[in-house]
């Protein structure tokens, strides 16, 4: 007997996560970026972190094959971006919304903290794919409050 998908997609709204915005510069497109809320730090020695990618996301081949990416936390008052970067065919970053950082990835503006990353490993996890970066940069601005998620929606800390 299966789980239904939609409870579990509930169930798993109950753990509040922080937001993120996952960017490369891609040959092509140039700088697109999607949402993601399954950002994490996976390792210290060496400084390791990963996300995942559905693999039917009209975004899955240019972040599949980049040989690195960014990941931009997002502050309590970038909801919109959020928004954004959500939607399906909304993923070519906004010209002065972004620098390109030292890795030459894109960064995006105002956010709480970036980690510049080369890519080290794909791994095929169900319909997803958990993408590793080794961090080669990263910036922190701790004067800002942290959009979160939690129960399909938006929240702020108190």
């Amino acid at each position: 007997m299966g789980l239904d998908s939609r409870a579990f997609r509930d169930a798993l709204g109950q753990f509040s996560t922080g937001v993120c915005v996952v960017t490369v510069v891609d040959e092509e497109m140039g700088p697109i970026g999607m949402t993601v809320n399954s950002f994490s730090a996976v390792s210290l020695a060496p400084p390791l972190v990963l996300w995942s990618i559905q693999k039917d996301s009209e975004r899955f081949t240019p972040f599949y094959d980049s040989v690195g990416f960014a990941v931009s936390i997002l502050s309590e008052d970038q909801a919109a971006m959020s928004n954004r970067y959500a939607q399906k065919q909304n993923y070519h970053l906004e010209e002065d919304s972004f620098h390109l950082g030292c890795s030459g990835e894109a960064v995006l503006k105002h956010c709480l903290g970036s980690f510049e990353c080369k890519t080290r490993e794909r791994i095929e996890a169900g319909d997803h794919i958990i993408l590793i970066g080794e961090v080669v940069e990263m910036q922190c601005d701790s004067g800002a409050r942290p959009l979160l998620f939690f129960g399909g929606e938006y929240r702020q800390l108190r």
